[in-house]
This record gives structure tokens, C-alpha cells and sequence, in this order.
């Protein structure tokens, strides 16, 4: 090893150290500053670790820390960059903090979640040995641009992978599928069949309306939600492939706090799985974890146990004791993932309040437009249930306009910027409090929630 990495290994642990005394957390800055130093780290510390990569615009943290379960189960040797911090800096300073000071990973195994954007640096050095996409929707388009452009930074990432490995794809994605057209690699799908969700559901929202290949239209045999479910080109033949190796072949159950599948495909006899989150968007996140798990050889029974004991990620249906209640916190990034949380609000019964933080920095996306495309207007389909709205972050005054314009009447409407009187007045509330939150927002709003309520730093 080189005394530049000698030398940035010495100065991320100690940039690191300061940090955590700082309670600054440290996950990205130390990796950013031993970068600096020594640009191929990562290659040199990851040159020996079995990594799973997992990377997609929705779900990437969530299937992460069900992986990261299935591998504790299974007594593997292992680490995991839990604290989201998911570019090439903080994936180095992970993996910095899990090395000797001479270069050598004390871990056998990693879990790696990656940013899409991130991917073309990260894979190269990291050389997964297997890579998990999500799904592609359109995210933050300040930043990323549109989704056609993510795909082709995932697609220069795996291209940029030297040795040939395994990489699982969401079947249902059109988007994503198209990867398989690179022969560099080999392919596996994971989805949900038709017939899994019930039938006659109708796109709200679709970022992949027309084929990737020849611009058709697609046509659908189902529809999950947004662009995924059984697409088809009627012009060049582009369709989803017939047999995932990994799939959900029937959705029995749908609860506020969970959901009960069966399983099965082409590598799986059926069995019958609980998923301890609630919502589609999750169902999707656990067949891809078991589909990972299995790959990477650890048991069935131990990686299907994984998706209904793991513990939710950050502000990932994360639950906190406020109020008689309680709270569980929903991050939302664009308006797939938005539409899929209120989705999830229609299947509540009880009647409760919801708490709705918009802000609009680098984090989040500077371009709140995508408000807008989210379907907010099925709030209105919770008459009687729904007690009130409250907006808050920088952006409040637009959020409370966006609930106007879809139907809420404005006496059911308040607003309050500062979290910590936030917090503070729902501790006396009776009903269940659910807080729908932008990244930023959610940083913020979560340290006040920690601060009343007790739960672990956003790192651990």
C-alpha cells in the first residue's frame, strides 16, 4: 500500500473521530478529504470484500437494511453504510472505519447503498459482486436531469465494472429491464406477476410511457404503479420478460403495518412471506432483498425471516412515540414515491392527523414542481378520517396551497415551520400522526423527534 493512502486512511479516521465527538456524524466529510489525498481508496480497501451494491431512484435504502438483516441472521461477517450517506465519499469513509490503518477491511462481506448519480465513480472501485437497480423514476431534475439520463449513468456504472458479475434487475421497470441489453454481465429479474395486485388499476403517473427502444407506446398487461407492471411494445416487441427468476405471485394481505405475500419464480418455490412495512412500493423493496440474499447464498428461510424482523431505515415508515398515538415519518423524493405514501394512507381506518414538510435545498431537489404531478388530491378520499392537515418546512406556504388546489378545505389547514413547537404541540395528541417529509426536512424534523421521544442518531 502507498503512504497517500497510508497517509488518508490516518486522516479520514481522525476527521471521522472529531466528528462523532462533535456529534456531527462524520459519514461523508472524512471520506471527501482522504479522497482528496488518495483518489483510488476505495479500490484499494474494497479489493477483497464481497460488496452488494444497491442503487435505483426508490427503495435503495430499504432493501439495503433488509439485506443487511438476512446477512446478520446469517452470521455473515459484514458492514453497511446504514446512515444513507451514499456517494463515493461517504461509501469510502465506511469502509475507512471498517479498515486497518494499512489498508486491510476487517469485514468479509459489504452492503452497499449507492446514489444513482454516484454509481459511474463508485462500482469501478468498489466491483460489486452483485448489484441490485430498484426502479428509475424522475428525481430531482436539477440535479439528475431527466430519467433517461439516470439510466445511462447506472448503465456507464456497470459497464465500468471489469470483472463480469451478477446484477438484479426490477422486471416490472422498462427502464431498468433495458440494462440487460449489455451482454458484459449476467441478468437475473425480480417482480410482481399479474394477478399479485388487484386488477383494473390505472397509471396515475408514468415516466416511461413509451418504449426505450423505439418510442412506441407501450401497452400494458397490468399495471402496478407509475410506468411498472406487464409492459409491452406493440411495434418492436420490447416486453417484460415472462419468468423472473424472483417474484410475488399473489399479494393476500395489505395492513397499515405490513403486508403478507406469496413468492415464488424461476430460483423459488412458493412460500408465503410477511413483510413488516406496509405499502407496494415495499413488497417491490422485498423481493429484490430476497432475490439479493439468495444470490448471495444465504438461506431461504433466513432471508425471508429478514423482511419481517429487519428495522426500518431513516424516516422509512419510521416509527416514534409521540403523542397517544404515535408518529411514523415518510420520506418522499418525487412523485412515484409520494403517490405510493398516500396510497398507503387510504388503507388506514382510524381517523388521524397528517403533518406534510416540503423544503426545496440541494438535498431535496431544488424544483418543488414535482408537488404538482403527485396525486395530493386523494386526501380528499379520506373524508371522515383525515382530522387536519399541518405544512411545514421552508416551503410551507406552497404546500398549503398545493392542498388547497386538491380539495382540502382551508379551515382544516395550519401551519408551523418551527419543528420544535411542531413536536411540542402533538405530544398532547389522541390520534396517530402520520408526517410525510423531504430529505432536509426530515434531518431536521427528525433530531426534535429524537429529542422528545428517544431514538438513535441518524448514523446508526
Amino acid at each position: 500500500m502507498s503512504i497517500r493512502a497510508f497517509l488518508a486512511i490516518c486522516l479520514c479516521k481522525l476527521l471521522r473521530l472529531i466528528s462523532r465527538l462533535l456529534h456531527r456524524g462524520g459519514t461523508a466529510m472524512p471520506g471527501q478529504w482522504a479522497l482528496k489525498v488518495c483518489p483510488d481508496l476505495l479500490s484499494i480497501l474494497a479489493r477483497d470484500v464481497k460488496s452488494v451494491a444497491i442503487t435505483g431512484t426508490n427503495g435503495k435504502t430499504t432493501t439495503a437494511r433488509m439485506i443487511e438483516q438476512g446477512f446478520a441472521d446469517a452470521g455473515l461477517n459484514y458492514m453497511a453504510n446504514r446512515s444513507g450517506a451514499n456517494l463515493i465519499s461517504g461509501i469510502t469513509t465506511e469502509f475507512v472505519m471498517n479498515s486497518t490503518l494499512f489498508g486491510r477491511c476487517k469485514k468479509q462481506y459489504a452492503v452497499i447503498e449507492c446514489d444513482e448519480a454516484a454509481a459511474v465513480k463508485v462500482f469501478p472501485q468498489l466491483k460489486p459482486s452483485l448489484v441490485v437497480v430498484t426502479n428509475l423514476f424522475r428525481d430531482q431534475l436539477d440535479r439528475y436531469g431527466e430519467v433517461t439520463h439516470t439510466l445511462e449513468n447506472i448503465r456507464k456504472a456497470l459497464a465500468g465494472i471489469s470483472q463480469p458479475t451478477e446484477v438484479l434487475l426490477n422486471a416490472d421497470c422498462s427502464l431498468t429491464a433495458s440494462l440487460a441489453e449489455d451482454t458484459h454481465h449476467s441478468y437475473l429479474f425480480f417482480g410482481i406477476d399479474k394477478g399479485a395486485v388487484p386488477s383494473g388499476r390505472k397509471s396515475e403517473l408514468s415516466d416511461a410511457s413509451h418504449c426505450i427502444r423505439c418510442k412506441s407506446e407501450y401497452e400494458y398487461d397490468y399495471i402496478t404503479y407509475g410506468h411498472l407492471g406487464g409492459f409491452r411494445c406493440p411495434k418492436c416487441g420490447y416486453h417484460r420478460t415472462e419468468k423472473p427468476e424472483y417474484t410475488v405471485t399473489d399479494v393476500t394481505e395489505q395492513r397499515p403495518d405490513g403486508s403478507t405475500i406469496v413468492i415464488g419464480g424461476g430460483r423459488m418455490e412458493p412460500h408465503v412471506v410477511e413483510v413488516n412495512l406496509p405499502a407496494l412500493y415495499n413488497i417491490y423493496n422485498a423481493i429484490g432483498a430476497i432475490a439479493a440474499m439468495r444470490e448471495m447464498e444465504i438461506p431461504g428461510e433466513t432471508a425471508m425471516a429478514a423482511v419481517g424482523k429487519f428495522k426500518c431505515g431513516f424516516g422509512r415508515m419510521e416509527n416514534f412515540a409521540l403523542g397517544k398515538g404515535g408518529a411514523k415519518v415518510m420520506l418522499v423524493k418525487n412523485p412515484a414515491g409520494c403517490n405510493q405514501v398516500l396510497d398507503f394512507l387510504q388503507n388506514v381506518r382510524e381517523k388521524f392527523i397528517l403533518v406534510v414538510c416540503l423544503n426545496d435545498r440541494g438535498a431535496d431537489g431544488t424544483d418543488i414542481s414535482w408537488i404538482w404531478d403527485a396525486d395530493f388530491e386523494k386526501l380528499c378520499e379520506l373524508s371522515g378520517r383525515l382530522e387536519k392537515v399541518i405544512v411545514s418546512g421552508d416551503r410551507a406556504p406552497d404546500m398549503a396551497v398545493r392542498v388547497k388546489y386538491a380539495g382540502i378545505d382551508p379551515r382544516f389547514v395550519e401551519m408551523e415551520r418551527d419543528y420544535e413547537k411542531l413536536v411540542t404541540e402533538l405530544e398532547g395528541e389522541q390520534r396517530p400522526i402520520y408526517m410525510i417529509t423531504t430529505y432536509t426536512a426530515l434531518l431536521e424534523l427528525r433530531e426534535v423527534l429524537v429529542k422528545h421521544c428517544g431514538g438513535d442518531e441518524f448514523w446508526v
